[in-house]
């Protein structure tokens, strides 16, 4: 069986939710040192999880028990404001249907990504991050949202480089899986920003990818044969020959399959 809990910094259990098909309905206010704590009845397997309303559902993979802090003031900058907002809450849990496991889609979204995060994929991480700030945390790269036209607070978070060259942001998928397909897009808050002309990828399976870029504000996006990965990494980033020092990405998105 299915477990939903929400725990206090005491650790005791403010609400919980038992079953296979979980609706936990919580009438209460979040409060700093709470966590949601995911127990799946089966394990691994993708699951569909949406721990607020208002972020919706993604389909994560999980390996084990994910336990999930509510975030407070500057961590919880990235995430619109009625997020986790307010005295009612939905929390949602289910095993991801069989007869969509083949289906395309974009591997690399979770709006339920956070740092530190063990048993959850996909799972963004980063060698850098600016100021190490909510709003230019690796998790900005696969929450699903593109808005890329300003930087900052929600909806314009993205994944800072702190103008570092050796930069780099791994996803991981924890399992392996059939990609095809990259969309990128690089933050335009131009002329704040920067931009870069050539990106690198290297795959887990020991392949790799130049891709070169323009500058613009619509997504990048490129194709090449079915790869069967566990992780990717975007490293060695060129940047244009610009005033700004400020290039960074908004929103990776991997396209593919179940293996």
């Amino acid at each position: 069986m299915n477990k939903i809990e929400i725990i206090d910094q005491f650790g005791n259990i403010r609400a919980q939710c038992t079953g296979e098909d979980i609706h936990l309905v919580w009438s209460g206010a979040y409060e700093p040192g709470d966590v949601i704590r995911v127990i799946p009845g089966e394990f691994p397997g993708n699951y569909l999880l949406q721990l607020d309303d208002v972020g919706g559902t993604s389909v994560v993979y999980l390996t084990g028990t994910l336990t999930y802090e509510i975030p407070f003031g500057e961590k919880r900058t990235n995430l619109s404001p009625r997020a986790f907002d307010g005295e009612l809450h939905l929390l949602t849990l289910k095993k991801y249907p069989d007869y969509l496991q083949k289906e395309y889609r974009n591997l690399a979204l979770n709006v339920w990504d956070q740092h530190g995060l063990t048993n959850s994929f996909p799972h963004a991480t980063a060698n850098v991050e600016t100021r190490g700030e909510a709003v230019f945390a690796a998790q900005n790269a696969i929450d699903g949202v593109t808005a890329n036209e300003s930087h900052g607070e929600w909806p314009y978070a993205s994944w800072g480089i702190n103008m570092q060259d050796d930069a780099q942001i791994t996803i991981d998928f924890g399992r392996e899986v059939v990609i095809d397909r990259l969309v990128m897009y690089t933050r335009a808050d131009f002329p704040h920003d920067n931009w870069w002309t050539q990106v690198s990828f290297s795959f887990s399976d020991g392949s790799s990818l130049d891709w070169e870029l323009e500058k613009q504000t619509l997504p990048h996006e490129i194709t090449f044969a079915p790869k069967r990965i566990t992780s990717l990494t975007m490293h060695d980033m060129k940047k244009a020959d610009d005033p700004s020092p400020f290039p960074a990405l908004t929103q990776l998105e991997v396209y593919g399959w179940e293996k």
